[in-house]
């Protein structure tokens, strides 16, 4: 793989893809199989996020037979096991040796924007570390956004109220037990991160505090298979969006809690209460040592219970409706309930040293001068394509299906969005197969 410098780069170039994460780089190797001159522009390094951004004993939720991008697919032994952070890197390592993307690494996109001609006018600024190089401007005729879809980490704001001796920081801020202060410690947020993170700390023996939200739980196995094969099976990944039960609804939930470390298992937050770790409802204002909380803990629980037994269900029908031969069917039932909800915690009496906030991200696109947002600042698209002529995203979740934004569906939705880069651009047909 290579990389452009910034004496090497052209003034103009008829497609620009900003950001060389997996989705982006997919983008790349298909322009780059259709001849399409292009430059991928990165404010890190390639994939970066997998080392940068991922807890030291991360491992995929989804099985590794989902791994899949344009010419190159999971091939080891263990197609339904879960590969960790370190060889999720090294199988990244390993697609990347085999094409060379133009990517200019290091390099900020500071601003985008519509020229009155037609195309846009991108601003860069490059540097390391603090050293920044002065502004410079290029053009093209295509833009990729491939930032990814939620960029910016959310804190509530009390936050800078609590009690500034407790040690505070985001889930992509969290590696390990051993950098966190002796003592307790508050994850706050049950979703994929929050979940994980909250069982990191509780098998490293640290006494854990969890406020969960309303994120839903999925089993791990069910009845023989994993149960994210199930769905894939059942075509629930291939679904475009405007056809997916629940409609724009099920698209705002949180993803549901499960576990792919040590071989896979459920998360039940029930079991982790019996073992010692103490659960809230949502965290609603904190100020100083107190925190106070919704009663909303049984509620949560139950309703994230409903979904992994409805799961099974729609499952269990599948298999009916199929004639398929598996073990039979099973049903969840609670191992523990809580007393009363808790509605308020005092830091320094239950000796709360730290807190890792697992509440999520929002979308930053304000660097982007063109009418393509909500209300709420995400892109308006269609499989990634904007009103905007020229302007498309990749990347992003539920961009076309449930499976947007995975290693599943990156590359079926790369493809789309170069063909119709390639077309813009006078090179109509992408004369490769799909890498799936």
């Amino acid at each position: 793989m290579s990389t452009t410098d910034r004496a090497s780069t052209n003034t103009h170039h008829p497609v620009v893809v900003i950001g060389a994460g997996q989705a982006g780089l997919s983008v790349s190797w298909y322009l780059g199989r259709a001849g399409v001159d292009h430059l991928v522009v990165e404010a890190a390094t390639p994939v970066h996020a997998w080392t940068d951004k991922r807890w030291d004993n991360f491992t995929l939720v989804t099985p590794n037979w989902h791994c899949r991008l344009p010419g190159y697919s999971y091939d080891g032994p263990e197609p339904d096991g879960f590969m960790t952070r370190d060889e999720v890197v090294a199988w990244l390592d390993g697609w990347l040796t085999t094409f060379t993307p133009p990517v200019r690494t290091h390099t900020t996109v500071t601003r985008l924007a519509r020229v009155e001609s037609g195309g846009f006018e991108l601003t860069l600024v490059g540097g390391v570390d603090g050293n920044r190089t002065e502004p410079e401007t290029i053009t093209c005729d295509q833009v990729v956004v491939a930032t990814g879809g939620y960029p910016l980490p959310v804190v509530p704001s009390f936050a800078p109220a609590i009690d500034s001796s407790v040690v505070q920081i985001h889930s992509e801020e969290y590696f390990n037990p051993e950098q966190l202060p002796e003592g307790a410690v508050l994850v706050v947020g049950s979703g994929q991160s929050g979940a994980q993170i909250a069982e990191d700390l509780h098998l490293a023996g640290r006494r854990v505090h969890l406020a969960i939200g309303n994120a839903p739980r999925v089993a791990r196995t069910y009845r023989g298979r994993d149960c994210m094969t199930w769905l894939a099976d059942m075509g629930l990944y291939d679904t475009p969006t405007r056809e997916y039960p629940g409609g724009k609804a099920a698209q705002e939930k949180t993803n549901h809690y499960v576990t792919g470390r040590d071989g896979g298992r459920d998360v039940d937050l029930r079991q982790f209460a019996r073992e010692g770790m103490r659960l809230y409802g949502t965290l609603t204002d904190g100020k100083d040592s107190m925190l106070g909380f919704a009663p909303t803990l049984t509620a949560a629980l139950d309703k994230a219970d409903s979904v992994y037994n409805s799961i099974c269900a729609d499952i269990d029908r599948h298999i009916r409706d199929n004639g398929i031969d598996a073990p039979p069917p099973t049903r969840y039932e609670a191992v523990w309930a809580p007393e009363a909800d808790p509605i308020e915690l005092d830091l320094q009496a239950a000796g709360v040293a730290s807190i890792v906030w697992a509440i999520g991200y929002r979308p930053d696109y304000r660097w982007i001068e063109a009418s393509a947002f909500d209300g709420g600042g995400r892109p308006m698209q269609t499989r990634g394509v904007t009103e905007v002529p020229g302007l498309s995203f990749v990347g992003l979740p539920w961009m076309h299906t449930w499976g947007s934004g995975r290693f599943l569906g990156i590359d079926r939705d790369a493809r789309h969005i170069a063909e119709h880069v390639a077309a813009a651009v006078g090179r109509p047909r992408l004369m490769v197969a799909t890498g799936t």
